[in-house]
């Protein structure tokens, strides 16, 4: 026999359809929503990632540059050509070969510094030294090239440790023989070590790391010229 339901009964059916029907849709948008905040972690933790790989990315302490190392360059500049200029005298001067190939290793090795140097105070915006024809620039110890917009007079630029005034160089330049040798050898001595303290305070004050790379080149090169000079003069 067939039941026969009454219409009241029917509404309430109807109604407990609907409700069931809406609660089934909110646990399925619920499910998408948190879906949806599930990846959220997953973009957040990516964007991290970037931002460690940015914090991790080089700084440019290796590229950039301080006042210590624009004087070292300033400085160096003139101080190598002082030696230069003393190694040229010796192919016409000197009498012992070795002295000869000492000059020629020391030129050979300055020259292309100097050129170094001149590059990184162009790239820089500093003023690059001028140099007369004995490599004094001068006066004893000190370049005195600046000009208007340099930044640096000449009197604020200090003392040079090891530059040789311009009565040595004059009076090396009028030597030859065995006298020229032993002068040559003494003077250069003197150089090399007014260079060592130069590159020394480069090595420790300085920023821009090729120069500090260079300054430790040439304590290392320099402190190896000393050593063999002075056993060239017979001394320890």
């Amino acid at each position: 026999m067939a039941i026969r339901r009454s219409p009241l009964r029917r509404s309430v059916l109807r109604r407990s359809a609907a409700l069931a029907a809406a609660t089934t849709a909110a646990l399925v948008l619920t499910a998408c929503g948190g879906g949806a905040d599930s990846a959220s972690p997953s973009r957040s933790a990516h964007s991290g990632h970037g931002a460690t790989a940015d914090a991790a990315t080089p700084s440019t302490g290796r590229t950039g540059h301080n006042a210590q190392d624009v004087t070292f360059a300033q400085q160096m500049i003139p101080h190598h050509r002082q030696a230069v200029a003393m190694a040229d005298l010796a192919p016409t001067r000197a009498r012992s070969q070795q002295v000869k190939d000492l000059a020629a290793q020391i030129r050979k090795a300055q020259d292309p510094e100097i050129a170094t140097m001149t590059g990184w105070l162009q790239a820089w915006g500093a003023r690059v030294p001028e140099s007369d024809a004995s490599g004094t620039a001068g006066m004893p110890g000190m370049d005195h090239s600046g000009h208007p917009g340099s930044g640096h007079s000449a009197a604020s630029m200090p003392a040079m440790p090891g530059m040789m005034s311009d009565a040595d160089m004059s009076g090396l330049e009028k030597m030859s023989g065995d006298v020229f040798d032993r002068a040559f050898l003494r003077m250069m001595i003197d150089h090399h070590e007014g260079a060592l303290d130069m590159a020394r305070t480069e090595q420790a004050k300085g920023a821009y790391g090729p120069a500090t790379a260079l300054a430790k080149s040439i304590a290392a090169s320099q402190s190896a010229e000393i050593a063999g000079m002075r056993k060239m003069l017979g001394e320890r």
